[in-house]
C-alpha cells in the first residue's frame, strides 16, 4: 500500500473514531437495557444448563441492534480497532449487542459462555445475567419423562406429560419398550400383579429438583448434559431416587470395612439364603447418596422366598439379614440413623420391606458417599462385607 493510501486510511479511521465519540456523547436516544428486559426480549432460558462457548441466546450469530439507538455499542469495534466492523455498522445501521452492559460472571460481550468448567447454568446475579459454574457436587432426582399409566382397559403412554396413545390389555405383551432392566414381559407382569388403576411404570427418566436450582431436564437431555453413565445409573434405581450428576474436585476416603459370614439355617434352605445374600449385595453395591439425601438400593432386584410360618404370608427372603447387618454397621458407624426398614436385631430386615428398594439410608454428611459391598467365598462360610467411601471435597 502506498504512503498516500495509508494516510487516507488513517484519516478515515480517525474521522470514524471522532464521529463515534460525537454520537456517544450527543445521542439522547440510547436504549436502556436491563438483564430482565434482555432476558424477556430474547426469551433467554434462565435456569438452563450451559457449557463453555455456548451462546446464551441459542444462536452462533451475534445479536444485532439498531445503531441509531445504541451508538455506545461501537465500543466493540473501537477497542478492537475493527475498521471493517465500524464500516459495516455505519453502512448497515446495526451494531452487535454489547452483553457487558447486562452480564457479569461467565458471559462475554457477545453473549457466549466463558471461563466455565463443566455444566454451568444461566441465572440472575443481582441485576446482571450470569452463567454460574457448577458447584463441586450437583445432584437431582429422577422423574418420569416417558411412562405407562394403568387404565381399566390397558395402559396409556405418556411422553413429557402428554398422552400419545392407548394400548389395550391384549397388546401389552407386544410393546417394544425395553432396556437392560425391563421388557414387554416385565411390563405385563407389572400390569397383572403389581399395578392398580392409575399406577405408573417409568420408561425413561428425566431429572428434577436440582441442588443448585437449575431447570429440570428431559430424558433426552440427560446424556447430553451429564453423560450416558448418569442415564445408566438412574435406570437401575427407583424413580424419585437422588442422583449425583456432577462431581468436581474431591478425594475418595475409604471408611472401615464391616463383615460377617452367611452362617447356616438349614430350616430355611442355605442355598436360597446364599442367593438372597448375594442379591442384597448386588442391590446396594455402588449406590451413591448425595449430601443430606436419602437413597435406596437398586430396582429390578429379585429375591427367593423361603417358607417361614412366622412371616406374614408364610414366607420371607431369608439370607438377606447377614448382608443387611454389614450395611447397618457401616452406615451407623458414619453417624447415620438406623436405616428405615431395619431393626437392631439379628434379623435385621423388617417384614414387609423389600430389601433393595424399600430400605433407605440417609446421608447426613455435606458430601456424597458411596456404598461398597462384596462377598468372598461361597456356601455357609461366605464372607459378606460393606464399606463406606466418602467423597471428600478438596479445598
Amino acid at each position: 500500500m502506498s504512503k498516500g493510501w495509508r494516510k487516507i486510511s488513517l484519516v478515515i479511521f480517525v474521522a470514524l473514531i471522532v464521529l463515534c465519540l460525537f454520537f456517544v456523547f450527543t445521542s439522547v436516544s440510547t436504549t436502556h437495557y436491563t438483564a430482565q428486559s434482555v432476558a424477556e426480549e430474547y426469551n433467554l432460558p434462565i435456569g438452563q444448563s450451559m457449557f463453555e462457548n455456548q451462546s446464551i441466546v441459542g444462536t452462533s450469530d451475534p445479536v444485532d441492534v439498531p445503531l441509531v439507538s445504541n451508538v455506545a455499542f461501537l465500543s466493540h469495534q473501537l477497542q478492537a480497532f475493527d475498521l471493517q466492523g465500524m464500516l459495516m455498522a455505519f453502512t448497515t445501521g446495526i451494531v452487535p449487542f454489547d452483553f457487558d452492559v447486562v452480564a457479569g460472571e461467565g458471559i462475554d460481550s457477545y453473549g457466549n459462555v466463558k471461563d466455565i468448567v463443566g455444566p454451568g447454568y444461566l441465572t440472575y446475579e443481582g441485576d446482571k445475567l450470569a452463567v454460574k459454574a457448577p458447584d463441586n457436587y450437583v445432584w437431582g432426582y429422577s422423574a418420569p419423562s416417558k411412562w405407562l399409566e394403568k387404565t381399566e382397559s390397558g395402559v396409556d403412554v405418556y411422553d413429557d406429560g402428554k398422552k400419545i396413545k392407548s394400548v389395550p390389555v391384549d397388546e401389552i405383551k407386544n410393546l417394544e419398550y425395553n432396556n437392560d432392566y425391563y421388557n414387554a414381559s416385565t411390563i405385563a407382569s407389572w400390569y397383572n400383579y403389581d399395578a392398580q388403576v392409575g399406577s405408573i411404570f417409568t420408561l425413561e427418566k428425566g431429572m428434577v429438583g436440582f441442588s443448585d436450582g437449575r431447570n429440570n431436564i428431559s430424558s433426552e437431555d440427560v446424556p447430553k448434559i451429564f453423560g450416558q453413565d448418569v442415564v445408566d445409573y438412574a435406570a437401575e434405581y427407583p424413580t424419585g431416587s437422588p442422583i449425583l450428576l456432577y462431581s468436581g474436585n474431591y478425594t475418595e476416603q475409604e471408611g472401615e470395612a464391616y463383615g460377617t459370614s452367611l452362617g447356616s439355617h438349614p430350616e430355611y434352605g442355605d442355598s436360597i439364603r446364599e442367593v438372597n445374600a448375594k442379591q442384597f449385595v448386588d442391590a446396594w453395591n455402588g449406590t451413591v447418596i448425595p449430601p443430606n439425601s436419602t437413597g435406596t438400593g437398586k430396582d429390578y432386584v429379585y429375591f427367593e422366598s423361603a417358607s417361614d410360618a412366622s412371616a406374614p404370608g408364610g414366607s420371607a427372603a431369608h439370607g438377606v439379614c447377614p448382608s443387611a447387618r454389614t450395611l447397618r454397621a457401616a452406615v451407623t458407624s458414619e453417624g447415620f440413623d438406623l436405616p428405615v426398614g431395619m431393626t437392631w436385631d439379628e434379623d435385621a430386615v423388617l417384614f414387609g420391606y423389600n430389601p433393595a428398594r424399600d430400605i433407605t439410608v440417609h446421608n447426613t454428611h455435606d458430601y456424597p458417599i458411596q456404598i461398597k459391598m462384596w462377598t468372598e467365598g461361597s456356601g455357609t462360610g461366605m464372607g459378606i462385607y460393606c464399606q463406606i467411601v466418602r467423597y471428600i471435597p478438596n479445598s
